[in-house]
């Protein structure tokens, strides 16, 4: 653990990783991560956002992106009317931290990618940042398994599909299981009683969510 630590703060140093705000680290994201928006275009929502403005704007989709809240470690962005873009610093040590950002889209079922870079937009492997929950976390733990009502439930369960949610408040990360809102109603009714009602959170802990 402490040869992944060491090995984390080698490539934010490396990288020239400093302090800095959300907005700043907003507005140098490299186009590829929100290609709907561009650079000049970031900063114009972050000054509707900060002189209390409706922060929304006209995007390259012929939709329009808005910026739901900012603060100095944490942003909340609606890309489009099926997709979100959530970002949070994360504190190392020395005034260093990463970025984690979770790119959220509903299609119908939300589904979300989670990743890290550090604050000039290299980036870092989430493997060294958090271990992504398995399908069976979501399983109650007293569930019986050799039921045939459960065989029969969980087999519906053939995709992966989770939301992820950062918290503009603390340093957590949660994580829904969304696959059953696929299933139809019915189905989702048999599988529900072998399922947790509440959701993993992970909390940051010095240089990983844990």
């Amino acid at each position: 653990m402490k040869r992944l630590f060491l090995s984390i703060l080698l490539c934010v140093f490396v990288c020239g990783m400093k302090a800095q705000d959300m907005d700043a680290v907003f507005v140098a994201m490299p186009d590829q991560y929100v290609p709907q928006l561009e650079n000049a275009w970031r900063k114009d929502l972050i000054d509707l956002y900060n002189s209390g403005k409706e922060a929304k704007l006209k995007n390259t989709m012929n939709g329009f992106s808005t910026l739901k809240k900012l603060t100095d470690d944490y942003l909340l962005l609606q890309v489009t009317e099926r997709s979100t873009v959530e970002m949070k610093l994360l504190p190392l040590v020395n005034d260093t931290y990463v970025v984690c950002m979770i790119t959220t889209v509903y299609g119908p079922v939300p589904d979300s990618q989670v990743e890290f870079f550090t604050t000039d937009w290299k980036p870092l492997n989430p493997a060294d940042l958090y271990t992504p929950v398995s399908a069976e976390w979501f399983i109650k733990d007293d569930a019986d398994k050799n039921r045939t009502a459960f065989s029969e439930a969980t087999a519906r369960l053939d995709m992966d599909l989770r939301k992820y949610s950062l918290s503009p408040d603390d340093q957590t990360l949660t994580v829904e299981y969304t696959t059953p809102q696929y299933l139809t109603k019915a189905e989702r009714k048999q599988v529900e009683p072998f399922l947790k009602s509440t959701p993993k959170v992970y909390t940051w802990e010095k240089f990983h969510f844990l």
